[in-house]
């Protein structure tokens, strides 16, 4: 018996080895990964780890955790091939390894934009813990003016580390406001706000188009698409990532904004799953093809695939949710904002904020700061085929705890 190969030794490769196990799966479990070192958590990566550097405190389990559940793990391993007809895969070192199931968790990667400059030292990109390592060597070696280029989670994050260590970050984001994708305007002005405040400036609405260096080849700064420099001895990019499809396409499988699946995980070859930053599948809500990048989907299409190759089918119904930590403040999104027609946002006194995102008067999304309580509420609610309305929540005085509560004695 071949049984399970995973492509992927991040936290979805991982939980999907887990996983089988836990359903009671008895045949063989490989887990590649072209890392060094056993399965660890990304998100910590721009915060606590960026600081602190402890491994033992991002490593998923330890080695005694894969010898009793005999899960055979491949490190610093690539995989170059999948030959879908002799349903086996090929590694760079020369292995061929046959499969009875295949499961692509490839990941992402960091998208490089096109700027003049970027290649040499004092460029920097955070995507794994070599990469946080070899940052905090350099802030640790003097570097004071750090330039973000993105205003994203992962960009806001590392700003938030920097300033609290005394560094002058710059952030330049090429969108009008921070973390637009992902939220609403009323959030991205309250972050910009405590990162003003926080000493970090942030240059929105433009393009940075050239790293400055000396004659020795340090940093000196970037320059902007209009002409401005933004003096700066160091640069992280953080200007988003693009799926890591490439195995896939080779292998003829659908590709389209990812490796495309259907509600079970499946590819167009029943043989191979995907999941992950790296699989595009059918939203539960709408139906359209969504591709999320966060650790808590990956996890969940992990046991979606892992109870289907054990006999229990569930399709992929889990709602989403997101979160970052920047200095003080913990955001937590549940559910998908994308298409808002209306947003109600409420300030709290002891700091917290929430807003309502909706479409049609209906719930789409609940975005807070310090609030976990609602965080939850709002993630079982979103949870229920009985959509949560505008007027309803109104009526509670927008208490989503409350209105938790009283649906579930109503069930």
């Amino acid at each position: 018996m071949t049984g399970v190969v995973v492509i992927g030794a991040g936290q979805g490769g991982f939980q999907l080895a887990a996983s089988l196990r836990q359903e009671g799966y008895e045949g063989p479990v490989t887990l590649i990964g072209d890392e060094p070192g056993r399965p660890y958590q990304r998100p910590p990566l721009s915060k606590a780890y960026l600081k602190d550097g402890r491994v033992n405190a991002i490593e998923l389990r330890p080695e005694s955790f894969f010898d009793r559940n005999a899960i055979t793990l491949m490190a610093s391993e690539r995989v170059i091939r999948i030959d879908r007809n002799a349903k086996a895969i090929e590694t760079l070192g020369g292995v061929a390894i046959a499969y009875d199931h295949l499961v692509l968790a490839t990941g992402a990667r960091n998208f490089v934009p096109p700027i003049r400059g970027l290649d040499g030292r004092g460029v920097f990109g955070l995507r794994t813990a070599e990469d946080a390592c070899r940052l905090r060597d350099a802030l640790a070696r003097g570097s004071r003016r750090p330039i973000v280029i993105g205003g994203g989670f992962i960009g806001l994050e590392f700003a938030a580390v920097a300033a609290a260590g005394g560094h002058e970050a710059t952030v330049v984001e090429a969108a009008e406001r921070l973390m637009a994708r992902a939220l609403s305007p009323a959030m991205s002005q309250r972050f910009l706000d405590y990162h003003t405040k926080s000493g970090t400036r942030l240059v929105r609405g433009a393009a940075v188009t050239e790293i400055l260096r000396d004659q020795a080849g340090d940093v000196v700064g970037a320059r902007l698409a209009d002409g401005e420099v933004i003096d700066g001895d160091m640069v992280l990019v953080a200007a988003g990532i693009r799926p890591n499809v490439e195995l896939a396409e080779q292998a003829g499988l659908t590709v389209a904004n990812g490796i495309v699946v259907d509600g079970f995980m499946r590819t167009s070859d029943p043989d191979i799953s995907a999941l992950g930053d790296c699989a595009a599948f059918p939203d539960p809500s709408s139906g359209r093809s969504i591709r999320l990048e966060s650790v808590q989907a990956a996890t969940d299409h992990a046991r979606t695939i892992a109870r289907r190759l054990t006999g229990k089918p569930h399709a992929y119904e889990a709602v989403p949710w997101f979160w970052s930590d920047q200095g003080p403040l913990k955001l937590q999104i549940a559910g998908l904002g994308v298409g808002a027609d209306e947003d109600h946002a409420i300030e709290k006194e002891d700091g917290r904020k929430l807003v309502f995102r909706f479409k049609l008067g209906k719930l789409l999304a609940l975005e807070t700061i310090n609030a976990a309580a609602e965080h939850m509420a709002a993630r079982q609610l979103l949870k229920s085929p009985t959509k949560v309305k505008f007027d309803e929540l109104a009526q509670c005085g927008f208490d989503i705890g409350g209105l938790a509560k009283a649906r579930k004695v109503q069930t």
